[in-house]
Parts: C-alpha cells; structure tokens; sequence
C-alpha cells in the first residue's frame, strides 16, 4: 500500500531540495503549499522498514502525521526506509529533509537513533523526535517518543492465558531487540499472572544488525505455524508487517493471533482474517505523534524524554470483534493493579 510520488506538486526551496528528497524516497502528503515560505509548519516524517501501509507500527505513525494534517493544518513529507540498507542511508534520508526545510523531523523506530544523533548535532536548529528509542547522549534538540509496551503486553498475556485451551500460546518477536524483549517479557508475565502451567513459545525472526524480520511476512508465516505444530493456540507477534503472515498462518490453523501496534482487525489488508484476531496491543504511536507536533506548532515543543504509558493511554488492547468481552472484567482489573503501582510489569524475560 504505496501512495503515488506528488513531489512535483510541491513547492520545496529550489531544485536541490526536490532532487535530493526524490532520492531518498520522500513523498508529499500535501495538497497545495507545502514547502511554502508563508510561515507554516513544516513535518517531515522517516519511517521505519515497512513504511506506510505495513497495517502496524508504522501505519500507526501515518495516522498521528495525517490527523496533525487535518487539524492543525501543517505541511507534511514521508520517506521510506529500505530493507537492509545502511546507516549512511538513514542519515541521508534526515539531511535530505533538513535541507528541504521541514522542522520538526520525526524519525519512526529505534534503528534511527545514531543517524538521529548525528544529523542533529550537526543541525541545532532542526527540531527531531525518534519514536521508540533514548539515548544519554542525543543532542537536546531530539525528544524521544516512548512506550510502555510490557504494560499492553502484560494484557495481551491475560487475554492469551484466558482464551487458551491447549494452555499452550506463542510469541513472536520481529528482531531480537532490548525493545522487542519488552513485549515479550510482559506478554509471559500476564500468561503466568493467570496460570503459571501455561506453556509460551518464542521466536524471532532476526538478530540486529539484520533488521528484516520487521518486514518479512513470509518469515513470520513459518514461524506462526512452527508454534502451531507445537500446539500454541493463541499467538502474539511484535514484528511489523512480519506479523501478517503469522496472522494468516493462524487463521489458516483456526486459532487466535493477537495483532500489534495497530488495531489489526480493523485493517482492511488484513480483513478475511478479523475472525482471527483475538485482540491487538495497541500502541497508539498516532497519539504521541499528533502530541508532539501539536507542542511544535504551539511553540513549546516537548523536550527530553515523553513515555506513554498504560495510565496515558498510550498502550492498550482493542476490543474490534467483542472476542475479549466476556474477559473484560478480568483485563480491568489486571490494568488497574497496573497503574495503581500494585503490578509491577517486567521489561525483560
């Protein structure tokens, strides 16, 4: 799900800023004046591998870009990442729209982190946020964006441990990460908050510096019916559009996945599966975007570190197709004992 490239319908400053934005995958999500000397706010956004339309992470950012658009009526640009390229590639991508004039800069996902620190640095005045990563030693003009996903996985664990009749469930893990860890580690605390019998499979897909298995459905299909011959029947996958295909091998097997990021059972692409989809821990990226470009526009933009967390809303489980509703009382009373401090959930297995 690619929008057509509409670069020449936006006026950016001088020939350089197009050719340079065209390069690097940029596409205009303007209509009419974006690149404008009129005073407007101007968002650049890099995704992260998948990009738009990977039906997850990364469509999640998509909607806080497209409802900043609609609101607050700034200027936007989006440029992909590619599946394998270099660190050199991120940091190009960043300067391409820097040069271009877009202030704030909003890189989706961790593995920008270094291209974020030194494009920074190297421009001060340039505002930049990078979603799902901190670093001591980013410059102050970068706000990180965070979550807490073992809060909504710890849920997404309760939901699993209750719908499981093998007792048996699965995760699946994109890359091997110290953020991914924090899915698993509280998907497994919620499964054995209920029954500590219940068996849990993991998998991942890749280790860093391989970065695929957050685009690589054919890699998470095999590894979904891995689990299911093993006798998971109920499996959480962290993985970007890696978790489509996981999804279709569960639904292929008639038992539950549980979907990531986004609502996934409301995602058009991934429709003939919603009878599937038990739930998705919701990471709502579209609402700490929206926030952090609101702040930009409002000439307070937020600094530091802003973490989301499950007293925020900024994680949760959906509840599309009412297949967690007869559980919902157990699931509100997991959350409270969660933001009351009572639970404490682990951010590594």
């Amino acid at each position: 799900m690619r929008r057509s490239t509409k670069l020449a319908a936006v006026v950016l400053s001088g020939s350089l800023g197009i050719a340079s934005l065209a390069a690097c995958g940029a596409k205009s999500n303007d209509t009419a004046s974006s690149g404008s000397s009129e005073g407007g706010l101007k968002v650049g956004m890099a995704y992260d591998i998948g990009g738009r339309g990977d039906q997850s992470f990364n469509d999640s950012a998509a909607r806080g870009l497209d409802k900043a658009k609609a609101d607050l009526g700034v200027a936007v640009t989006e440029a992909d990442a590619k599946t394998g390229e270099a660190e050199a590639d991120k940091e190009t991508r960043l300067k391409n729209l820097v040069t271009a004039g877009y202030n704030p800069i909003i890189a989706v996902g961790f593995v920008y982190q270094g291209a974020v620190e030194k494009v920074a640095k190297e421009n001060p005045n340039t505002k930049f946020a990078i979603i799902d990563s901190a670093s001591d030693t980013q410059p102050s003009n970068v706000t990180s964006l965070t979550f807490s996903e073992q809060e909504g996985s710890y849920l997404a664990g309760v939901a699993a441990a209750n719908k499981s009749k093998s007792k048996h469930v699965g995760f699946i893990g994109g890359v091997q990460s110290e953020l991914i860890k924090k899915f698993e580690a509280g998907y497994k605390a919620g499964v054995k908050s209920v029954d500590p019998s219940i068996a849990v499979e993991t998998t991942y897909l890749t280790t860093p510096p391989d970065f695929s298995g957050f685009n690589s459905p054919d890699k998470g299909k095999e590894a979904a019916q891995g689990q299911l011959d093993k006798g998971a029947d109920v499996i959480y996958t962290a993985a970007g559009s890696s978790g489509n295909g996981a999804i279709e091998a569960v639904a292929n097997a008639g038992k539950l996945a549980i979907g990531v990021d986004s609502d996934q059972a409301a995602q058009p692409a991934l429709a003939k599966y919603k009878n599937s989809i038990l739930t998705s821990m919701v990471k709502n990226v579209d609402k700490a975007v929206f926030a952090y470009i609101d702040s930009a526009k409002k000439g307070s933009v937020f600094t530091g570190v802003k973490n989301f967390d499950l007293k925020a809303d900024g994680v949760s489980l959906a509840t599309t197709g009412g297949k967690i509703d007869d559980i919902q009382g157990k699931l509100n009373d997991a959350a409270t004992a969660i933001k009351s401090g009572a639970t404490t959930v682990p951010t590594a297995p």
